[in-house]
C-alpha cells in the first residue's frame, strides 16, 4: 500500500511515517511538507493508495487541497489527519469528500482502525461528545448539536445517558439499509439506482425515508449520525451487522 502523508511540521511528519509504517511490511509512505511538494509527487506519481491531509499547511488552507484532491483524483481516499477536533471541522471534511478524520491526539490504535476502515470502503469519523454544551455553528448555517440530537434523545429514551441507539433498532427496511450503505460510500442516487436495480424516483424516495428516520437532511449529516451510533466513531460495525 502506497501512503502519501502531506504535513508541514517535520517532527509530526516524521512521527506519522513510523506509525504508519507499522501497518504491515507492505506499506510504504512518502512525505510531503507543503501541498505544493504533494502536488507535484501526485503529478509525477497519481497510483498512491491512500492520501492522509493535515488541515494546517504554510503554503495552503488545508480544506481547498481536500477539495482540490478529490476533485482531480476522485477514486484516491483522503483521510484528514488534524489538530483539530471540532465538529464543525469534521462535518466541513467529511463534506469535501474526505473518508475520514483523525485528531492527532488520537492514539496509534485508533488511526490503525481509521486506516483499516478506509481501505475496506468505509468511512471513519471520530467519536464526538453528545452532551449538552452551546451550540457550534457549522456552514449551512446549521448546529452540530441540532444534527445529532436525534441520536441523544433516541439514547435517552431507551434509558441510556451515553450509548447511542443502535441503527437496527430504528426500524430500516432491508432495502432502506441497502440504500443507506450506498450513500455513505458517497454513491449518487444514479449509481445506487444502477446498484441496486431500481429507478432513480424509488430510490429518491428511500433516501428521503432513511433521512427522516435518522432525523437529518443531508448526507453528510448522516454519516456524522450513524457513526454515533456504531458506537466506534465509525461505519463498518454496522454495515457488517446489518447485513
Amino acid at each position: 500500500m502506497k501512503v502519501l502523508l502531506i504535513d508541514d511540521h517535520p517532527l509530526i511528519l516524521s512521527a506519522l511515517q513510523s506509525v504508519i509504517l507499522g501497518l504491515g511490511g507492505d506499506v510504504t509512505v512518502t512525505g510531503a511538507g507543503s501541498a505544493g511538494a504533494a502536488r507535484d509527487i501526485l503529478k509525477a506519481d497519481p497510483d498512491f493508495d491512500l492520501v492522509l491531509l493535515d488541515l494546517h499547511l504554510g503554503d495552503a488552507d488545508g480544506f481547498e487541497v481536500l477539495a482540490e484532491f478529490r476533485n482531480q483524483y476522485p477514486a484516491l481516499p483522503v483521510v484528514v489527519v488534524s489538530a483539530s477536533d471540532r465538529m464543525s471541522d469534521v462535518i466541513r471534511a467529511i463534506d469535501l469528500g474526505a473518508m475520514g478524520f483523525v485528531p492527532k491526539r488520537s492514539s496509534n490504535e485508533t488511526l490503525f482502525e481509521a486506516l483499516r476502515m478506509v481501505m475496506s470502503g468505509g468511512i471513519y469519523v471520530p467519536t464526538m461528545a453528545m452532551g449538552s454544551g452551546r451550540p457550534e455553528p457549522v456552514p449551512g448555517g446549521d448546529t452540530v448539536p441540532s444534527v445529532l440530537r436525534v441520536v441523544r434523545e433516541r439514547a435517552e429514551d431507551s434509558g441510556f445517558q451515553t450509548a447511542p441507539k443502535p441503527l437496527a433498532s430504528l426500524g430500516l427496511t432491508p432495502r432502506q439499509t441497502d440504500v443507506l450503505a450506498l450513500l455513505l460510500k458517497g454513491m449518487p442516487n444514479k449509481l445506487i439506482a444502477r446498484e441496486l436495480k431500481l429507478s432513480v424516483e424509488t430510490v429518491k424516495d428511500h433516501v428521503a425515508a432513511v433521512l427522516r428516520t435518522l432525523g437529518v437532511n443531508s448526507r453528510t449529516q448522516a454519516v456524522l449520525a450513524v457513526s454515533q451510533m456504531s458506537n466506534q466513531g465509525g461505519l463498518s460495525a454496522w454495515s457488517q451487522s446489518s447485513r
